[in-house]
């Protein structure tokens, strides 16, 4: 959950930011001059929103409506059609994500709940305090963008540009653009829907422009990092089952988990997802070595159905089970570091007769589910894991470039994967939300512009095309609102 002295401090800056204002209008020595700098200065103050506007910026923007005016029509153009695509498809993309958040519901299971396209992010819930940065930057950006965006667009229709401006609701900024709004009455249609158009468009394009940049980050920071030869730990999460004096360190080089090559952290997850499902990885030992070792006596059943032949305070020893093909299933208490690390891997006895030596395939004896893992990790020794796969997977955190000079750090590769990840994921939401035909958003003017334009001829009355509209965006609102209290209530309540 979200820190208690976050909150205090969000809370209490408000609460002290509105009292102050409420102080200097009520004075009447300083409320003039107080007013006078506010309207200065384009600032206005309300309870926990705080709004900036400028006509500093009026002259580029103007600039930048009149650069290229033939590539600039077929830009908003193809803007025009994606927006009208984005419409629709946020329609039947917000339907099936309902379907599948009611479905979840229904059963009582969170599985399954990662694969939805869209989520509703809670900060300090499903989005971690210290990635809070990431995810405020890259709101601004893609807020600041996709009004660039409406602005550019309404100077080329002539449509008069009064300012551009900031602001922050709580903690959530934004930016916004200030049209006259005769003017965009007075134009058509379709160039009203071009201007309309423009936000999700460059938010969408924003988004392509991040992912084509993380796609070909390596190839950027091939000077200085390299991929391939494995994943580099950038984080152990203190007390988990990964660290400690035998576990894994930050700045290790993971190659192989078991028998699983690992050379980025795809195949890390791959591989995990993969030990999951599979019958517990064998070690070949020597049939004299199981002989000593053996322990017919000592062998009692756990709470899970698994045997166990180790004594209780062994912390080093692990039973294994094993078949010397004349008898079914015996068992031996091994050293594990010692088994292991003197040992390859197999399936069957088939597997370890290689060296013409007479060695059998020993399986450790583990409760369900838990598997034992051999994590190598250069420059230090084979990590030996006993547990849950997914403990180990979510224990770390990895990157795939490798420095190549020691001075450099593996952090600005994970800052700039992780700041495109975020402005992909917010950019594209941006998107798909501000198209959805629902009150007070884009969606909405869109979504009257498009009716006008193609259904003036065939409804004539505009009372009735206005009618139209309205169940339109009732039912684009009432699915909207669905999604986001449904949303809210998986992700806190459950």
């Amino acid at each position: 959950m979200i820190p208690i002295p976050v909150v205090v401090c969000v809370v209490g800056g408000w609460c002290v930011i509105y009292l102050g204002d409420v102080l200097l209008r009520s004075s009447s020595a300083l409320k003039s001059s107080y007013e006078d700098w506010l309207a200065a200065n384009g600032l206005s103050l309300s309870p926990f929103h705080v709004r900036w506007q400028t006509g500093l910026l009026n002259r580029l923007f103007a600039k930048w409506g009149r650069w290229k005016p033939r590539f600039l029509y077929h830009w908003f153009n193809l803007g025009m059609v994606f927006g009208v695509v984005a419409m629709f498809g946020s329609i039947i993309l917000l339907t099936k994500t309902l379907m599948q958040t009611l479905a979840q519901m229904m059963t009582d299971s969170p599985e399954g709940s990662n694969e939805q396209m869209l989520q509703v992010v809670v900060p300090g819930v499903n989005l971690p305090v210290s990635q809070l940065a990431y995810f405020f930057i890259a709101i601004l950006i893609s807020g600041v963008i996709h009004e660039i965006g409406h602005g550019v667009a309404a100077v080329r229709e002539q449509v008069r540009f009064n300012g551009f401006g900031m602001f922050i609701f709580i903690i959530y900024p934004g930016a916004f653009v200030d049209l006259f709004t005769t003017h965009l009455q007075l134009i058509s249609p379709v160039q009203q829907l071009r201007i309309f158009c423009a936000g999700v468009w460059h938010n969408f394009v924003v988004g392509v422009a991040a992912l084509a940049f993380l796609f070909l980050l390596p190839l950027f920071l091939l000077p200085f990092y390299y991929t391939g030869a494995g994943a580099v730990i950038t984080e152990v999460i203190e007390g988990s089952a990964a660290s400690g004096a035998r576990g894994l360190f930050v700045g290790d080089l993971v190659t192989h988990l078991e028998d699983c090559p690992v050379r980025s952290v795809e195949d890390w997850h791959a591989c995990i997802k993969d030990i999951s499902h599979r019958p517990q990885t064998g070690y070949c030992i020597h049939t004299a070595t199981l002989q000593q070792a053996r322990s017919p006596s000592r062998v009692y059943k756990r709470l899970g159905g698994t045997l166990e032949c180790c004594s209780n305070n062994s912390l080093t020893d692990i039973c294994f089970s094993y078949s010397n093909n004349l008898e079914s299933r015996l068992h031996a208490c091994l050293p594990a570091r010692k088994t292991i690390d003197s040992s390859h891997t197999c399936r069957t006895n088939m597997d370890c007769q290689k060296d013409f030596v007479p060695n059998l395939c020993v399986v450790p004896s583990l409760e369900n589910q838990t598997r034992l893992i051999r994590v190598r990790h250069q420059p230090q020794m084979d990590m030996l894991f006993v547990g849950y796969p997914l403990h180990l997977q979510f224990a770390v955190s990895l990157t795939n470039f490798v420095p190549r000079y020691r001075f450099l750090h593996f952090d600005l590769p994970v800052v700039i994967e992780t700041f495109c990840k975020y402005l992909v994921s917010l950019s594209g939401a941006l998107a798909v939300i501000n198209a959805v035909p629902c009150f007070a958003l884009d969606g909405q003017w869109m979504l009257t512009s498009f009716l006008e334009a193609i259904l003036s001829s065939l409804i004539v009355e505009k009372q009735n095309r206005e009618l139209l509209g309205f169940f339109i965006l009732l039912a684009g609102s009432v699915l909207l609102a669905s999604n986001v209290a449904l949303g809210l209530w998986m992700v806190t309540a459950r």
